[in-house]
């Protein structure tokens, strides 16, 4: 019998950071976290700069394995620790580009493309840092709601979740989006209102909330088994 993984989770208090918890709760695993923010000093230091010279937050370790950037580690730990029991892939290929091609999209369309815009030049983000930009800001906000019109079709169906009846590590990168999106005043499609209130009520979820929770101790986070 294997050993079991050794993970520790660095970051919490991001939409970005939240996501490799609510994986790991999803699938059962048990992780220690280090709670260090973005932007605090604690990406900065000596330690954390040798573990990821990008200094950023969230990464993740898996015994002497290094990986950074939100979705790369949802996707290593759908990869990685996905059982028959708990899944966060699909199986047949199909099915396994399709869940790509959600991964991508909402990674580059309405993360980066669009929300982190609207972040990077709010007044009451991280305009101070790279420009106030209000034209910049409501163009951003308008893309954001054309490229929604891609999940709009999707849920028009009433299926559960993107991959239909299956939840995956696509649903947890779409949910914290539109969260985002709610909380920059944005709003989301009408068929994404119910879809958010049913994954909202995942128990791995609740539990992911809590622990990305910023300036929590810095003790282990067991996810319930």
């Amino acid at each position: 019998m294997s050993a079991a993984p050794s993970l520790t989770l660095w970051g919490v208090g991001t939409s970005r950071t939240i996501r490799p918890h609510w994986a790991m709760h999803e699938l059962g695993l048990s992780y220690k976290t280090n709670p260090i923010g973005p932007r605090t000093g604690e990406t900065k230091t000596a330690e954390y700069t040798k573990l990821n010279p990008r200094q950023k937050v969230p990464l993740l370790q898996d015994g002497d394995f290094c990986i950074g950037e939100s979705a790369a580690i949802v996707a290593y730990l759908s990869s990685m620790y996905s059982t028959p029991e708990r899944s966060l892939i699909p199986e047949t290929p199909r099915q396994y580009a399709a869940w790509l091609e959600w991964c991508f999209f909402i990674v580059a369309e309405l993360d980066s493309t669009s929300l982190y815009v609207m972040r990077r030049h709010r007044a009451d983000a991280l305009g101070p840092i790279y420009g106030v930009a209000p034209d910049v800001v409501a163009k951003a906000g308008e893309y954001f709601r054309e490229q929604l019109r891609h999940v709009e079709v999707a849920l028009s169906d009433n299926r559960q979740f993107l991959m239909g009846d299956k939840f995956t590590s696509a649903d947890i990168l779409l949910t914290t989006c539109l969260e985002w999106a709610i909380a920059y005043g944005v709003g989301i499609c009408d068929n994404a209102q119910p879809y958010l209130k049913r994954i909202q009520t995942r128990e791995a979820y609740q539990l992911a909330k809590a622990a990305n929770v910023p300036l929590a101790p810095v003790t282990p986070v067991l996810a319930k088994i």
